[in-house]
């Protein structure tokens, strides 16, 4: 006789990780932390060698100096990687402001495209991954019914 464990209704076992959606979750929540590190760079970047860049504050979408661009990309990488860290945890809350400082990131990384395109460009494409990870829904077209 074999003994069959029993399976709720999104098809995991008991003590399952939940599969798929899981390694989404940590995916976006390594993703954000990596990117933290990004924004940290960049912002660290703009305080100290202001003339890196390849325009000067007058190109920017943004008219402001390095600096506060600076501020503002460190600011923003260390909220990248709390949140990153608490999605790691498996926190609720998290996944909601997982999307909202991802959509912020894409924003400021948006404005920021003429200083440094490649980099802002690759830095869009990781948000709108974490994005995805965080709110796409994984399972067939019956689990939605």
């Amino acid at each position: 006789m074999t003994a069959h464990a029993s399976v709720d209704r999104s098809g995991s076992a008991p003590g399952d990780t939940g599969g798929g959606w899981y390694g989404w979750v940590v995916f976006a929540g390594v993703m954000m932390m990596m990117l933290g590190a990004f924004h940290a760079m960049a912002g660290l970047v703009a305080l100290f060698k202001d003339d890196y860049f390849l325009v000067t504050e007058r190109g920017l979408v943004v008219t402001t100096d390095y600096t506060t661009w600076g501020w503002v990309h460190l600011l923003l990488g260390v909220l990248l990687a709390v949140a990153g860290g608490a999605l790691l945890t498996g926190a609720t809350w998290a996944r909601v402001v997982a999307v909202v400082v991802a959509m912020t990131s894409a924003v400021v990384n948006l404005a920021f495209l003429a200083a440094y395109p490649l980099w802002s460009a690759i830095m869009i494409a990781v948000d709108v991954l974490i994005i995805y990870a965080v709110t796409a829904r994984r399972g067939s077209y019956a689990e939605w019914r």
